[in-house]
């Protein structure tokens, strides 16, 4: 969330921002609101100067046993009055919090302008495969090779729901091993399990809600969310609470199911395992001072490529464009990995610098070690990377002629030793 003085003293900026992510907030309705809260506010102080003149003066006519009866009528009109505008500055500041909540943050200068085909590349790594044979997409291997059900997931549950058998259960959970210990080793994370159901406030905090409450999964009983990411519960775990410097950075890798009811167009969009309903992934949080954050991005950027340098896998890195960023996002990296099955890059991981907007909406602020004010941290998250779009490439990269896929050499150890799927 915006802060409201940054919404009032930047206005042009802020409806730029509307119009560039595409949202509709009220911007305007907001000023208004904003105008008459104040006016509301002044008034009423100005009302309550007055009311202390009329009982002092009530009280001194009573002490010289002199009539008070005209100046006690005043002071009821008068706090009838603000009795009257306190009713009304109730409903000011609720319809200010209402279209604040619809505010999205402000892209960072850096970011392109345009819909996703101004997402800018901005480096490659390896080189997109090209088999000597035809590369199969990964639902055929994956079926052909028994690791993969699409049917019996459609049965038990419905359609965006894969089963995994086997190598290829114990494939994800090779892939959450490897990425969780890369990052809690290497890369310094503190490793955390977290629910994966959260309460409004939590889905509200990050910026979920209340613009995507239609995409999430509502246990309607216990107004419980199905988290759709670990950015969720993990970003949370601090809300209302004061870090001290000292403390800063903290950062999080934790591994979480996530489930989100959109599910793209018709079509090779949402073909085997592009698309799903439940997938896995591991996450990156990090809580880190204002000054830092865009460094961090970079070093977060960073931490997420590694994971795809160590399997092999080429990817490339695109700068998102201010029309494809999420609602809450200041400034958005995508990493895309080459399908050779599809012959299409697919996206495996987004990280974002959130600046302040989570925090402010979370209460998540830093003592600074000078002993001034608290001022609120910045938020920043990453996938680590997430497993549907990784298995795809992974599939697809490292099969062979004969139908068995490669598993390289530094997921073998998580996979019992296995050098092929068979």
């Amino acid at each position: 969330m915006l802060d409201a003085s940054y919404i009032r003293e930047h206005a042009d900026q802020v409806r730029e921002a509307i119009r560039r992510k595409g949202d509709d907030a009220d911007l305007d309705g907001w000023l208004r609101l904003d105008r008459e809260r104040r006016e509301l506010l002044q008034s009423s102080e100005e009302l309550r100067a007055v009311r202390n003149r009329v009982s002092e003066e009530i009280a001194l006519l009573k002490k010289e046993k002199k009539d008070a009866s005209e100046p006690i009528v005043r002071m009821r009109e008068t706090g009838a009055r603000i009795k009257e505008m306190e009713g009304r500055l109730k409903e000011v500041e609720e319809g200010l919090e209402s279209i604040a909540a619809r505010i999205p943050n402000v892209p960072h200068p850096d970011v392109p302008e345009g819909d996703e085909s101004a997402n800018r590349e901005i480096r490659t790594w390896g080189e997109p495969r090209r088999h000597s044979f035809r590369a199969r997409p990964h639902w055929e291997t994956g079926e052909a090779l028994g690791l993969l059900d699409f049917p019996r997931g459609t049965k038990i549950t419905g359609s965006g729901f894969p089963v995994f058998f086997g190598a290829g259960a114990l494939l994800q959970r090779a892939l959450i091993r490897f990425m969780i210990d890369l990052h809690r080793r290497e890369h310094g994370y503190r490793e955390v399990y977290t629910p994966f159901l959260v309460n409004r406030a939590s889905m509200f905090n990050t910026g979920q809600l209340p613009k995507l409450e239609e995409d999430m999964y509502l246990a309607e009983r216990d107004d419980l969310f199905l988290i759709p990411t670990a950015e969720v519960p993990v970003t949370n775990l601090h809300a209302d609470e004061i870090f001290d410097e000292e403390m800063l950075p903290v950062r999080y890798v934790g591994y979480t199911a996530c489930f989100r009811r959109e599910a793209g167009a018709a079509g090779r969009d949402t073909r085997g395992l592009n698309r799903l309903h439940q997938f896995d992934k591991v996450e990156l949080v990090h809580f880190v001072r204002p000054e830092e954050s865009y460094d961090v991005l970079e070093e977060l950027l960073g931490h997420a490529e590694t994971v795809l340098q160590r399997l092999g896998l080429p990817y490339r890195v695109l700068l998102l464009a201010d029309g494809d960023l999420s609602f809450a996002s200041a400034k958005t990296y995508d990493i895309e990995l080459w399908a050779p099955g599809q012959e299409r890059w697919l996206e495996v991981s987004s990280c974002s610098n959130f600046e302040d907007f989570q925090a402010r909406r979370a209460k998540i602020r830093y003592r600074p070690k000078e002993g001034k004010a608290t001022r609120h941290v910045h938020t920043l998250n990453g996938s680590g990377v997430a497993l549907p779009r990784l298995t795809i490439a992974f599939l697809e990269h490292y099969q062979r002629e004969d139908g068995t896929v490669e598993v390289p050499p530094v997921l073998q150890p998580y996979m019992d030793g296995l050098r092929v799927i068979e």
